[in-house]
């Protein structure tokens, strides 16, 4: 799993071991100062993040 969030430090505090920085407190997953187009390619760039580092090995 990867948790995509804003405070990565309290992520990994309360046990992430795949945490990931993204937009804002309140809206991580998205800008709402975007075009609905750029916010489309905001929200797939993030997930295809997501999806790269998940296939990383987390070693505890």
């Amino acid at each position: 799993m990867v948790q995509i969030c804003t405070m990565i430090p309290v992520a990994q505090e309360v046990g992430s071991l795949r945490a990931m920085g993204s937009g804002g407190i309140v809206t991580p997953t998205g800008n709402p100062e975007l075009t609905p187009e750029k916010e489309k390619e905001f929200r797939r760039d993030l997930v295809l993040r997501a999806l790269q580092i998940l296939q990383k090995d987390v070693h505890e």
